[in-house]
């Protein structure tokens, strides 16, 4: 007897629930695409209470699984983002970093210690150039308030 198994979304399993129900999907890759999925949105709520209670190196931590996630889960990176990604978690100052936007391009987002910017600027677009051939482009922001009532 097939057990049958009857969700609304991927959205709505927690982490355990999908390591449970996983069986009911039998093709590898799809398994991969909804494990990134499942636990994206788990990530996702963790991030959001790291920042609330500022604590940027889970934050940070957080960031860096979604971008392991994107590599080998949903397979949306490539040597252009892994480049950029991978060098930035070497540098010292970066608490995180992880491709950002559709994918198979050449966008990156990074935490960076204040003081540690201009080197890593100079050390991650060094060897961007070197194995990409390209050079980057850095915009340096810095982290709001968040979503708020505008009076």
């Amino acid at each position: 007897m097939q057990r049958v198994v009857q969700i609304k979304s991927l959205g709505e399993l927690s982490a355990a629930e999908f390591d449970e129900y996983s069986f009911a999907i039998a093709d590898e890759t799809l398994i991969k695409r909804a494990r990134h999925a499942v636990l994206e949105n788990e990530r996702t709520v963790r991030a959001g209470d790291a920042m609330t209670t500022n604590n940027l190196t889970r934050f940070g931590r957080l960031m860096n699984a979604s971008h392991i996630s994107l590599e080998f889960d949903y397979e949306v990176t490539g040597i252009v983002l892994d480049t950029l990604v991978h060098t930035a978690w070497k540098q010292p100052g970066v608490l995180g970093a992880r491709m950002t936007g559709a994918g198979f391009g050449g966008c990156a987002i990074a935490l960076v210690e204040n003081d540690a910017i201009a080197s890593f600027k100079e050390n991650v677009g060094a060897k961007y150039r070197e194995i990409t051939g390209f050079n980057a482009s850095f915009y340096i922001t810095e982290i709001g308030a968040g979503p708020r009532e505008l009076h």
